[in-house]
């Protein structure tokens, strides 16, 4: 293996030991990764970061092991930590050190040293990064705006984080451009509809080990990743209601077959509620109190505040953690309600995330926006960018190319039809 000396001596990890494993984990995931084995090939010849430092926050699993290595393959030195406490895997971590990668995360850390790590990964101060939930921004515009002379810019995962760009840019207070990879087509359209769809009720499933066929799954929010939700729900064999603020999208969970009412009126009838919505406090106090008894709350939201916590341990009794990664709030009138993962991302705080399949698109675009940023920094400015339409349909056509599946292209005659306006015979 091709330690790094530096890596080794700057990390901070829970246990070099369990590198062996992370190994395995992070081989697994490579050979299920084709579009991004592709770009590797690209980023190994071509060497777009030669002599740039790179740091990432994601949720640090194998899949983004291996868009890390991807990077450093293309000539960056590479610095990594954790996007959430609960989702950091301790071999995995392990295994990057190994790989010349600096790694500052561990599983479930004190908030304190959680923001600690983060910040110490921003004290490397990097050229470029890749950020999730715009935490890493949200520092470097705050509390640490010494450390933001070197940055070029970057690429955001999620919607959370496109949510509080915006709103910096809005303000006229962002100082860097960031690329929104969470809104490319490739993204949104597979990512967040089919891998968050999967990858929530492998999180469920897995820690609660119950049955989903015939029970009500409350979906709170029909954007993309609530889409996905509720199709696996009912694919599962679950009696789907859908609570919407949007009209147009409640009228679309309506027309996709699904049962669409208020949050109050839903939270009557869920055996099951997943939150996925961007926002805070969507399952709150007056909910609580008409849930049945063994409600089952989980969130696939950035933050773990969608589900508001405070207040429901404000009306209960006890509470007791009954199974790993499941905390049961015990009402003061007898009811239990369980919380999953503590309200944090069910998919990747109880499970292993989005299936590798998906994410090999994903963090192939991040890649690619990583590399555009780079190259574009100064002509996009300090605004949130779109990937780029040819990068997004790059993507696609490297996922088709690895599944053997070919399409068709336009004649010449029909490209000169489509672009004129005088003739339509």
């Amino acid at each position: 293996m091709n330690m790094s000396i530096d890596a080794k001596q700057t990390s901070i990890v829970a246990d070099m030991s369990l590198a062996p494993e992370g190994h395995l984990k992070i081989d697994w995931v490579s050979a299920h990764m084709p579009v991004l084995n592709r770009i590797r090939e690209q980023f190994e010849k071509d060497q777009p970061f030669k002599g740039l430092k790179v740091t990432i926050a994601l949720h640090l699993e194998a899949k983004t092991a291996y868009l890390a290595k991807v990077v450093k393959a293309g000539g960056a030195e590479v610095t990594i930590t954790g996007s959430n406490p609960l989702s950091t895997q301790d071999d995995v971590c392990a295994a990057l050190v190994e790989d010349g990668v600096t790694v500052f995360a561990k599983y479930n850390p004190e908030p304190k040293e959680y923001k600690e790590l983060m910040i110490k990964a921003l004290e490397t101060k990097p050229d470029l990064i890749i950020d999730d939930g715009g935490d890493l921004v949200t520092i470097l515009h705050s509390e640490r705006q010494d450390l933001m002379s070197t940055i070029r810019g970057g690429a955001e995962e999620t919607t959370t984080g496109i949510i509080r760009l915006k709103a910096l840019e809005k303000q006229g207070a962002l100082q860097f451009p960031m690329v929104a990879v969470n809104d490319a087509y490739c993204k949104h359209l597979f990512d967040n509809r089919y891998g968050t769809g999967q990858s929530v009720f492998d999180g469920i499933n897995r820690t609660t080990n119950l049955v989903v066929a015939g029970k009500t799954v409350v979906v709170v929010g029909y954007g993309w990743c609530g889409k996905g939700v509720a199709m696996r729900a009912k694919g599962l064999g679950a009696n789907v209601i859908v609570t919407e603020i949007d009209a147009i999208k409640a009228v679309e969970a309506y027309m996709d077959g699904f049962a669409v009412m208020s949050m109050m009126d839903a939270a009557k009838a869920g055996d099951i509620f997943v939150t996925v919505t961007g926002n805070r406090d969507v399952i709150r106090g007056e909910h609580y109190e008409v849930m049945k008894n063994g409600a089952i709350l989980s969130n696939a939201g950035h933050f773990d505040i969608e589900v508001n916590k405070p207040e429901l341990a404000a009306l209960s009794s006890n509470i007791r953690t009954v199974r790993r990664n499941i905390e049961e709030y015990q009402l003061k009138d007898g009811r239990s309600i369980y919380l999953l993962a503590e309200g944090r991302l069910v998919n990747l705080a109880a499970g292993d995330g989005h299936p590798a399949e998906i994410m090999d698109m994903t963090f192939a675009l991040q890649a690619v926006a990583l590399r555009h940023v780079n190259e574009q920094y100064e002509a996009i400015g300090r605004k949130v960018a779109n990937v780029p339409y040819e990068l997004d349909e790059q993507v696609a056509r490297l996922k088709l190319e690895a599944l053997g599946i070919g399409i068709d292209s336009l004649s010449d005659e029909q490209k000169a039809y489509l672009e004129s306006w005088t003739s339509h015979e």
